[in-house]
């Protein structure tokens, strides 16, 4: 995994991983508080309400509040289709294993079903049909073809994306937040101040573990496993970001934001190796911790929502989006060890 560069319109270069080779460069205190946007696409007209890469291409997906949904080739920084849902709308959006397919959620407030589109010819390849209010949370299995999905009308819904009914069927009380861990072998939902693991081959006996985190008053918004699996990660709408053992449950940091205010999401994202995270907060701003040690970097923003964040795998680069779609990368020129590198 080398360090490349490759010119960008509107800013300084971009900072992409080659997965192919060794690393080069590991994410530290230094290299994080050196990230800034190296590149930006401006051109939505609306807010960004979801965006995903694909877990082996070089491919990253956006739904925005513009009823768009977008492919972006991110080894070279290129929009390579836009496909509008202006009849449905479009709230959430995640790859299936195929880069050339996802599912999304609908934003109508009429049809809260969920839709297998092809990118290639802009085609719904099957409905799935079950909720009766709007999908908040939806996590993809990463290796099978199963999904999950949480919604305001108190269910979660197990699906798989070759069959249009659900598989099973989840009551909770509150909004969900749902994940599905690295190996597809357990999944959680969060709510009510708690974090409930399923085994998901046996998820109709209930949960195996249920960990008590922040406050049952508290509206939950993300759930998330880092990629080995070892830590979680859980945000609040009133601007809590914690850190927990997944094997344990015991809260190992909690890291304090703005609330959020509006109807946006809090959400935050592990580094790939685990050891940083990186959060919206109600006020615009991009946060990032190092684990271990505490805050590590701030960046102000004149925006007033928590912008979306995800970390594009094996790379050093995460993306927020909010009215535009940023990508974030070291300043190789703040770094010493790095300033002949062109």
């Amino acid at each position: 995994m080398g360090v490349r560069t490759i010119g960008s319109a509107g800013g300084g270069p971009m900072l992409m991983m080659e997965r192919d080779d060794k690393v080069s460069m590991e994410l530290t205190d230094e290299v994080f508080k050196s990230m800034e946007v190296g590149m930006a696409f401006r051109d939505y007209n609306g807010r960004i309400s979801s965006m995903d890469f694909h877990r082996t291409a070089s491919y990253l997906v956006t739904a925005s509040d513009d009823e768009s949904i977008r492919l972006y080739d991110v080894q070279n920084a290129l929009c390579l289709k836009t496909i509008n849902s202006k009849k449905y709308g479009v709230d959430l959006v995640s790859f299936t294993d195929h880069p050339a397919t996802v599912i999304y959620s609908s934003k109508n407030g009429w049809d809260e079903s969920l839709r297998l589109l092809s990118l290639n010819d802009n085609k719904y390849l099957r409905y799935f049909k079950g909720h009766h209010d709007r999908v908040v949370s939806l996590s993809l299995c990463p290796r099978k073809e199963y999904f999950i999905s949480g919604s305001l009308d108190w269910t979660c819904l197990l699906w798989d994306q070759r069959a249009e009914k659900a598989q099973g069927l989840l009551r909770v009380q509150g909004r969900p937040a749902v994940s599905y861990d690295d190996q597809g072998l357990v999944f959680a939902i969060a709510f009510g101040g708690c974090i409930r693991l399923f085994d998901a081959r046996k998820y109709e006996k209930g949960p195996f573990d249920i960990f008590p985190v922040g406050g049952f008053d508290s509206e939950t918004h993300v759930v998330k496993f880092s990629n080995d699996g070892r830590l979680m990660l859980l945000t609040s709408k009133d601007g809590h970001v914690h850190v927990l053992d997944s094997f344990r449950g015991n809260v190992i940091s909690t890291y304090n934001v703005k609330p959020v205010i509006s109807k946006g999401t809090l959400e935050a994202s592990f580094s790939p190796d685990g050891m940083y995270v990186v959060s919206g907060s109600g006020d615009g701003s991009v946060y990032a911790w190092n684990i271990r040690s505490g805050k590590v970097a701030c960046w102000a923003s004149t925006d007033t929502e928590p912008p979306l964040i995800k970390w594009a795998p094996g790379s050093l680069m995460f993306t927020t989006g909010s009215s535009e779609l940023s990508f974030w990368v070291p300043d190789l020129s703040k770094l010493g060890s790095f300033t002949g590198v062109k």
